[in-house]
């Protein structure tokens, strides 16, 4: 699909990044192969041919300064925000000429320029999508029944129905099921992200810790999209070191 230029000048990718953490302190600074972990994740946002912008948004002066460094776009945000997309709301408030945000997460840095460029064409091409993401088909059985692996079941149009830590759809009888795994990247329609992380958190959100089931519950239809590589999110030292082993072999 080709966007013209209006769309794509509309269209922003926002990284929310944050310097504190319980598991892993400053994690978009540590470097890697002489890059912080949040360039590597710029680098492929801006590859993202559909998309006229790209945006850190950032609560730390620390990491600031070193998107700066590298040329990146940089905006400071309060840091009292609960999570990245409320964060990324109060980027997009201050810019009224975006209509379409992906938010990608800075701690992603495997994520693929095409994949984001799916996020965006999903937007555009549905005009029922108030969101959009991805899915992969899980294959191996620990990852379907791990509940960090937060699972997905799609209605035959591509909208999800639900999203779980469980394994779901529960398999009754053998041989009728796809398990599809979620990956953590969204895009929004401005007027979906606003609604969104203006609302109460839901009874499912609460209970799964899912953010993504507060839209759900509200109503709002999100689209998914099938892609075939397996994420390296780095949320602790181990996922670090595994980055580092996929990006040297």
């Amino acid at each position: 699909m080709r966007l013209n230029a209006e769309q794509t000048e509309q269209t922003a990718v926002i990284i929310p990044a944050r310097y504190g953490s319980s598991r892993l302190e400053g994690k978009p600074l540590i470097e890697v192969n002489g890059k912080p972990v949040i360039q590597w994740v710029w680098e492929k946002a801006i590859k993202a041919r559909l998309a006229g912008t790209v945006i850190i948004a950032v609560d730390d002066e620390r990491i600031y300064a070193a998107a700066e460094s590298f040329g990146a776009r940089v905006e400071m945000t309060a840091g009292s925000h609960a999570c990245g997309s409320d964060r990324i709301a109060e980027v997009v408030q201050r810019h009224p000429e975006i209509s379409y945000i992906v938010n990608l997460q800075g701690d992603e840095p495997l994520i693929k320029s095409e994949s984001i460029d799916e996020i965006i064409k999903n937007l555009h091409n549905d005009k029922k999508a108030d969101i959009s993401t991805l899915v992969r088909v899980l294959t191996d059985k620990k990852d379907i029944e791990n509940p960090n692996v937060v699972k997905c079941v799609t209605d035959n149009a591509g909208f999800a129905l639900y999203f779980s830590r469980a394994k779901i759809p529960y398999e009754r009888n053998t041989g009728h099921v796809k398990y599809y795994g979620h990956l953590g990247i969204y895009g929004y329609r401005r007027e979906a992200l606003l609604k969104m992380t203006q609302l109460e958190p839901s009874p499912p959100e609460a209970a799964e810790s899912l953010e993504q089931l507060r839209a759900l519950y509200n109503g709002m239809k999100i689209k998914t999209s099938v892609v075939d590589f397996i994420p390296v999110g780095i949320d602790t030292a181990a996922d670090l070191e595994e980055f580092r082993r996929v990006i040297s072999s």
